[in-house]
């Protein structure tokens, strides 16, 4: 089963468009982190379309934290796709050592990967038409302006790097496996993007404690099919609680994202039909 269609299962399953990521602070976790992680997975996977590791996390721990890593990716259940947050960019030799170490050896669904380098740099995980690929383009933090929005001149006159990037990653998905990380921070920018993208998933980076607007960023995302988005929250789940009770409340809290991204979901649904 590909990505996309290991998605769209959970998606319909679970009745939602929330993805939960997994991303272990050692400061914020008494006790062991593999634990921790799969007591909250275990609390939510009934909640969630996909489930979002982000590999500087486990990294940062050595050895205990690819021990963690494994243990979280063993407790998700084989019908939930899981995204590796890898943000991977480099020369096509070294982007193929990658995709082999994401997709064959960690057995991830889909991956950020991040396209300064070209085309030939993303390549190795388009390759994977069974794999999901999500390309970094508008992100959330307020340092994206920095090189994002800087104003490139081609046809039509000048335009914003991530407006660019966009147009690139159409052209690279050839096998419909191709989607973009864009930021729930900068609303108007991800109107842009679905204008520019219609058919393409989009990441939404930045709910919860980042302080996106929910409402704004589902109805600037959805397609016309209503869908297309998958919202990521991380912090304001996992850390829901510092007690005993944090898988609780981390379900209490997954819980209560999901029923608000689908209230604005059917809202914006019925402005479309109305």
């Amino acid at each position: 089963m590909s990505f996309r269609e290991k998605l769209a299962h959970a998606v319909e399953r679970n009745g939602s468009l929330l993805c939960v990521g997994l991303d272990p602070d050692p400061a914020r976790i008494s006790g062991d982190a593999a634990d921790f992680l799969c007591a909250v997975v275990e609390a939510t996977s009934d909640l969630v379309c996909a489930y979002k590791p982000n590999l500087a996390f486990y990294e940062q721990m050595g050895e205990p934290g690819y021990a963690a890593l494994r243990a979280v990716l063993q407790a998700i259940p084989d019908d939930i796709p899981v995204i590796a947050d890898a943000k991977r960019g480099d020369v096509g030799h070294t982007a193929q050592a990658y995709a082999r170490a994401l997709f064959d050896e960690l057995g991830f669904d889909a991956v950020t990967v991040n396209p300064y380098l070209g085309g030939d740099a993303v390549a190795p995980f388009v390759e994977r038409a069974d794999r999901g690929v999500f390309v970094v383009c508008r992100t959330s933090n307020p340092g994206a302006r920095d090189l994002q929005d800087l104003a490139v001149t081609g046809e039509g006159g000048p335009r914003p790097l991530y407006e660019v990037v966009a147009e690139l990653a159409k052209e690279w998905n050839s096998r419909g496996n191709v989607g973009l990380v864009t930021g729930a921070t900068y609303p108007e920018e991800l109107r842009r993007l679905r204008e520019l993208c219609p058919e393409m998933l989009l990441l939404l980076p930045g709910i919860g404690s980042q302080k996106g607007d929910l409402s704004a960023a589902v109805r600037a995302g959805l397609d016309v099919d209503g869908a297309g988005i998958i919202v990521n929250a991380s912090r304001s789940v996992l850390y829901a609680s510092a007690g005993a009770d944090f898988a609780q409340a981390a379900r209490a809290e997954a819980q209560a994202l999901r029923d608000a991204i689908e209230e604005h979901r059917q809202a914006a649904r019925a402005e479309v039909r109305a």
